[in-house]
């Protein structure tokens, strides 16, 4: 399996050959690691449950993992996902190989290879300069190449607005779908997450990727800098060694209140640094769901 690091990633040219190489890394990762809990249901299978067909089960699976599973079939695969990309101006933000847009598409895109290759419906949600752009959840095999065209081409610009996103997917969304919010969650409107939390309460499966530069971790400038809002117009001089600290106890903070709300709301909660390989990030983020059913 090639090595997955951004700075490889990066080198990939478009979404597709980057969300395509994450996908076959994950599926290395789940062969390799079946009792890590990264479910086989993920891919056309299930574990075995009372009701179940005894017809219909996978001796092979049996022998390979000692545990029952049973094939799924087209009619019984109908999990609708919509992935909700936040493409704000601060998802823009780079300081190594990749922005955070960049490996939120990238994670869309192989979330979307995973989805369509199981049969199940997936769609997209994007949130462009204040405006969203829809691509309803269907499952054929030509529907990915539209996923994956849509995420080629967006760019980062405008405000993040969380609530508005929410307040949209309420209206658009059946309820029971699967909502994977991919966003910095940078919105200082503090009732903006829970807009996007109370999803949950409709009966959707929600989980969030909240996607962090390194930079944003570290806060690692010595000399006098320019900080530049990258959502407006503000700006500001500074001597970063006199902030660093608060900086940082800030920055902890607001992370430990995102995972501490997302737990709360029972929401699914992914911390995803852009300097990490994001075939990790899916096995990390498939084996919770797992372990959680």
């Amino acid at each position: 399996m090639p090595l997955l690091d951004a700075q490889t990633l990066s080198r990939l040219q478009g979404v597709k050959l980057r969300a395509r190489a994450v996908m076959e890394g994950v599926l290395s990762g789940l062969h390799k690691s079946p009792h890590q809990g990264q479910s086989v249901e993920f891919a056309e299978h299930k574990e075995y449950a009372p009701g179940d067909e005894l017809r219909h089960l996978d001796w092979k699976a049996y022998g390979k993992f000692d545990k029952y599973y049973v094939k799924r079939f087209e009619h019984e695969t109908n999990l609708r996902s919509v992935m909700v990309v936040d493409a704000s101006a601060s998802m823009g933000y780079q300081s190594g190989a990749m922005s955070k847009l960049e490996v939120a598409k990238t994670l869309a895109g192989a979330l979307s290879y995973l989805l369509v290759r199981q049969q199940d419906a997936a769609g997209l949600a994007l949130m462009v300069g204040g405006a969203f752009k829809d691509v309803p959840p269907r499952a054929s095999a030509g529907h990915l190449n539209v996923l994956l065209d849509a995420l080629e081409h967006t760019e980062a610009k405008g405000p993040t607005d969380l609530g508005s996103a929410a307040d949209h997917l309420a209206e658009v969304l059946p309820r029971r779908s699967t909502v994977i919010v991919l966003s910095d969650l940078l919105d200082e409107r503090q009732e903006a997450l829970k807009r996007i939390l109370a999803l949950r309460q409709r009966k959707n499966d929600v989980a969030v990727f909240h996607l962090v530069d390194p930079a944003e971790l570290t806060f690692p400038f010595d000399d006098p800098t320019l900080f530049l809002d990258m959502e407006g117009e503000g700006r500001i001089e500074v001597n970063p060694r006199e902030i660093k600290q608060s900086y940082l106890e800030e920055f902890g903070a607001f992370l430990a209140d995102v995972k501490a709300k997302c737990a709360e709301a029972d929401v699914d909660y992914e911390l995803v640094r852009t300097d990490e390989r994001l075939d990790e990030v899916l096995l990390r983020f498939l084996g919770r769901r797992g372990r959680r059913r």
